[in-house]
């Protein structure tokens, strides 16, 4: 009976030669021509210090620190050397193992009639290389290559971040400083109105009432102030742990704010699998994936090893390196499974589930990617207009403050109303600070979801 292997090895060259390329149009996320909010105009492309354009001295330093010394980025940075080192073992693999080895022993023939022991000494080189026939070893080299890959644009990702929520924390921080300031001079405003009221009212022009309003109302800010104070040591300790310092050595003194708010360009949503680390790190994820089920359909192929040694035997050690007692060989180690239980196609298929996970992750990562980018376009063009509207706002509510005092002194309004003006312009006041507040974390979260300015090498 003939036994008749061509179905074999076909199959073979079937599972061990089919392609596993780069990531194909068909499993990337569809792109929209547009997005529905359009950037400011004016803007300027983003560089890598994307935090600059904001012109901030305070920012810079603080970035700078928090790029040398922040935890998350050095643990993302400590990933990345692991990849790496594990790159080398795979590329390790592909290239012929080479090494010595040494020994001696003592031993004796039986049959003898006076056995006589003797000693033998050998030294030997040794060659060992796997013949990569079905492309295992490639496959395994090339996903930890993009292992690495995957881990320089997450490290590139952890940065991104640690970036964006210093500027994020330092400008909510300053916005907070600010007001600080307007609750500040909103109680000092009623502290000289406790005074006159209570000149008025030992002149018998208030009621007692009128003065008990004045004071809860000065009572009420004061308490105010004290809760924006306990804010700012939040934010405050939040950045020391950023910038990778300890809470009790870090502060920052309170300061106008003056920062600048920057213009960023929107670009197209096709470009965000070059622009953003994260979606360029999960493709780098898919793609070894890839190479890792070209790795496990290359079990199919049989094993093939080529060895070689040489060396020298002998029984006294002077003469082990000398021409009569060289020793040489060669040889070819196969091996070929025949029947292992569904192994190897168990190790396809989980390769393949891997795969077919990273890709949809892919696909979910870029959905929200785009959803990002859309509400940060859409936060700055409504919070444009709110900024508007709050401006002319506290205009009048100036006004009217202005004009409700003159007349509260001349006697022409009640105490009450001259309050409520106040109390109008203050809220009037905190609500602008808000919406520009809004706005500053509105283009720095636009900055992040855009990738700040970092761009795929490849891109």
């Amino acid at each position: 009976m003939k036994l008749n292997l061509t179905p074999l090895f076909a199959a073979l060259l079937l599972a061990g030669c089919a392609s596993v390329g780069s990531v194909g149009p068909s499993q990337l996320p569809q792109a929209p021509a547009a997005y529905k909010a359009q950037a400011a105009n004016g803007a300027s492309a983003l560089t890598a210090s994307w935090w600059q354009p904001f012109a901030d001295p305070v920012l810079d330093d603080l970035v700078g620190r928090a790029m040398a010394a922040n935890t998350s980025v050095q643990a993302a940075a400590s990933r990345l050397a692991q990849a790496r080192a594990a790159l080398g073992t795979a590329q390790a693999a592909r290239l012929p193992q080479v090494g010595v080895s040494a020994g001696a022993g003592r031993s004796s023939t039986p049959g003898q009639l006076l056995p006589q022991p003797a000693t033998q000494y050998s030294a030997g080189l040794n060659l060992a290389y796997e013949l990569d026939l079905g492309g295992r070893l490639l496959h395994e080299r090339n996903a930890a290559a993009l292992d690495v890959q995957a881990r320089e644009q997450l490290l590139a990702d952890a940065r991104l971040l640690v970036q964006a929520n210093v500027a994020r924390g330092y400008l909510a921080l300053r916005a907070l400083d600010t007001e600080r300031d307007i609750v500040r001079d909103t109680v000092a405003a009623y502290g000289e109105t406790l005074t006159l009221t209570e000149k008025r009212a030992r002149a018998g022009d208030v009621a007692d009432l009128d003065l008990a309003r004045v004071r809860a109302e000065l009572a009420a800010n004061e308490a105010e102030a004290l809760a924006l104070d306990r804010r700012r040591i939040e934010l405050e300790t939040a950045l020391a742990v950023l910038v990778g310092e300890p809470a009790s050595s870090f502060s920052l003194a309170p300061a106008n704010w003056a920062t600048a708010l920057p213009a960023v360009p929107a670009g197209l949503p096709s470009e965000l699998l070059q622009r953003r680390p994260d979606l360029a790190a999960a493709r780098s994820q898919v793609e070894a994936a890839q190479a890792r089920v070209g790795e496990a359909r290359a079990a199919w192929w049989p094993s093939l090893q080529l060895t070689a040694q040489g060396g020298g035997v002998s029984n006294e050690l002077s003469r082990l390196l000398k021409s009569g007692a060289g020793t040489w060989g060669v040889g070819l180690l196969g091996a070929l499974p025949i029947f292992d239980g569904g192994r190897r196609e168990a190790g396809v298929n989980a390769a393949q589930a891997q795969l077919d996970g990273e890709t949809i992750a892919l696909r979910e990562q870029f959905l929200l990617a785009l959803k990002d980018v859309e509400d940060q376009l859409g936060a700055l063009a409504l919070l444009q207009a709110q900024a508007e509207a709050s401006a002319r706002a506290v205009s009048a509510a100036g006004q009217a403050l202005k004009l409700s005092d003159t007349r509260y002194r001349n006697g022409f309004i009640s105490q009450l109303e001259l309050l409520d003006a106040r109390r109008t312009e203050l809220a009037n006041k905190r609500a602008a600070l808000q919406v520009r507040s809004a706005q500053y974390q509105a283009t720095v979260g636009l900055i992040r979801a855009l990738g700040g300015g970092w761009s795929s090498p490849g891109a």
